[in-house]
């Protein structure tokens, strides 16, 4: 693989990562994010807090305090995510300690999808849809501060988008409660009618299956066809989040209040484009090692 090829796959692996940070960081600082599905867990931490402190269970989830607590505690987050932002922008001029923010924060991004799937009931489809936003960090680390081989690296880059894309698929086929979103985003970008939109989430989630499945067969063609499509949809249903969503009539609100979405989501196009860059330049044995530039320091 030739500097001009590895610096390329680079490049998008920052975008992909830098934009997954940027779009949580402005998600926690802005927004919110789920933490008191666990911080008010009434069977998990009812014994915790009245053990520890003089207050009661009602006491501590109605005291302003706490609130505040759990607002700081989601905005340091954000803060945190911001930082990882900039490492990603920064990746190939530091050195590798800072390399381990990355891992970081992919478990804070694991441990956000965590959140999400015990707000839906422990659907474990729910935690296994963020797959490529949790480990898209974990690529770029490996593929700039390891020797990893290269074939190696697009297998994980491989379990992680067939992940995202069948648990995707689970929820547009109707296998768990089909989200009103999906629907209502489905109705507002493409003008069809309610029914119509359900049997196209249908055929839409069937192919997430099929694809998920071929990017594994080993013949070029056949697999180049359905990480275009990964790539094609991925960037489609990103957009969605903008085409759905925003108003003309009150744009930058709107706006504000949908952008981030999108920016988390294009990762789910541009890590099936790593995969169709390595692929293609796949010229040696598949367990040659990736040279990397030398580390600073």
């Amino acid at each position: 693989m030739n500097n001009q090829t590895h610096s390329r796959i680079l490049y998008v692996l920052q975008v992909a990562c830098f934009l997954i940070f940027i779009g949580r960081a402005y998600q926690y600082i802005f927004w919110d994010a789920p933490f008191r599905t666990l911080l008010w867990d009434e069977s998990l931490l009812k014994g915790v807090i009245e053990g520890l402190t003089s207050m009661s269970w009602g006491q501590y989830v109605t005291h302003r305090q706490t609130d505040d607590f759990i607002n700081w505690l989601i905005g340091l987050n954000g803060v945190f995510f911001i930082c990882c932002a900039i490492v990603c922008l920064l990746i190939r001029k530091v050195d590798r300690i800072w390399g381990y923010t990355l891992l970081v924060g992919s478990f804070a991004l694991a441990f956000l999808a965590f959140l999400y799937t015990k707000e839906k009931f422990f659907h474990i489809g729910q935690f296994f849809e963020y797959s490529i936003q949790f480990t898209a960090p974990i690529i770029l680390y490996l593929y700039r501060f390891t020797t990893l081989s290269r074939a190696r690296i697009m297998l994980l880059a491989q379990v992680a988008a067939a992940l995202t894309f069948i648990c995707h698929g689970l929820y547009a086929v109707g296998y768990y409660p089909r989200p009103g979103a999906f629907v209502d985003m489905t109705i507002n970008t493409l003008h069809i009618s309610e029914q119509s939109a359900h049997t196209f989430l249908i055929i839409m989630g069937v192919l997430d299956f099929i694809v998920a499945l071929t990017i594994f067969i080993p013949v070029h063609k056949v697999r180049y066809a359905a990480l275009y499509y990964m790539a094609t949809w991925g960037l489609l249903t990103a957009a969605a989040r903008l085409t759905s969503n925003i108003y003309f009539d009150f744009f930058w609100s709107s706006l504000h209040q949908s952008w981030y979405e999108f920016a988390i989501r294009v990762p789910h196009a541009l890590i099936p484009l790593v995969i169709i860059l390595i692929v293609r330049h796949h010229l040696a044995p598949s367990n040659q090692m990736i040279t990397v530039p030398p580390l600073r320091g």
